[in-house]
């Protein structure tokens, strides 16, 4: 029977089904995405990673989320980076990944953790996009049923909305209000919704819903963003710890140049996935 080989992979928890774009066929890939992430009903991901040989590089890689639309992920292009060095894709320790947002540099560190660089954050409000009139956009009142949240918003490749809290949101809350802003209208194409407690100048704390995903333990892109929320709050220098349910990654911005991003990226198994499955 026809299998699709597959790899595991997460960073800081982030995890994802990793295929080689040689082995897909003519199978759609938001409608493989949807099938591979079902959780306890197939592999179970926060998205579907495509790994294959770039145009200008080596390397290229896209994402997918659980419903299928595709996106930008930072932890995605630090499991891409390892995976393309296992499978032989390049044998360089630094090299060019070529992504939706444009071609990324990434660094395989001695220490088996991934330095990639995501390039500037985006503040003009098209770019993010988010239905505001100035940049950058800072404390944006979005009104929901139960309250209005104030939502730093901005793009690192991916669109999010940074809302700075004293304690993290408890399930109640969580559940409730984060859905509700990924598709606000204000965000004409979605956002993530980043909760985050500022717990000192150089150490953040969050809980992420991950448009197109739901909650999800890491956020690579996500990391980034609040860190630069953070710095645009004056409440966080240029090095940065930012802690979630996942674990540590660490992030360095200063303004006018690429955020840096490092964390580990680890492979868990690597399998086959019988094709008629995932056309169930």
């Amino acid at each position: 029977m026809p299998v699709l080989p597959l790899s595991k992979m997460h960073g800081a928890g982030n995890d994802f089904v990793v295929v080689s774009e040689e082995v897909i066929g003519s199978f759609s890939l938001p409608d493989l995405a949807r099938r591979l992430c079902r959780r306890r009903f197939a592999v179970g991901a926060d998205g579907l990673l495509v790994v294959g040989r770039g145009g200008r590089h080596a390397v290229q890689m896209r994402m997918f989320n659980p419903d299928g639309s595709e996106d930008m992920c930072g932890n995605g292009l630090r499991c891409v980076a390892k995976w393309a060095s296992l499978h032989g894709l390049t044998a360089d320790t630094c090299f060019t990944v070529e992504t939706i947002d444009g071609d990324k540099q990434v660094e395989l560190l001695s220490d088996g953790r991934v330095r990639v660089e995501l390039g500037e954050p985006r503040f003009e409000p098209n770019e993010v996009p988010v239905l505001a009139e100035e940049a950058p956009v800072v404390d944006m009142p979005v009104d929901l049923p139960h309250g209005t949240v104030r939502i730093t918003a901005l793009s690192t490749g991916s669109t999010h909305g940074v809302v700075f809290v004293d304690s993290l949101p408890d399930d109640e809350r969580f559940l409730r209000d984060s859905p509700m802003i990924e598709n606000h209208p204000l965000f004409p194409q979605r956002t993530s919704v980043l909760w985050t407690v500022v717990e000192s100048p150089s150490r953040l704390r969050m809980r992420i819903w991950e448009r197109g995903a739901g909650e999800t333990l890491a956020c690579g892109t996500g990391a980034c963003a609040a860190a630069v929320a953070a710095q645009l709050h004056g409440l966080a220098g240029e090095s940065v710890d930012v802690y979630s349910a996942g674990g540590m990654l660490h992030v360095e911005w200063r303004p006018g140049e690429p955020i840096s991003l490092t964390g580990a990226a680890e492979l868990v198994y690597e399998g086959c996935y019988l094709l008629d499955e995932v056309m169930i």
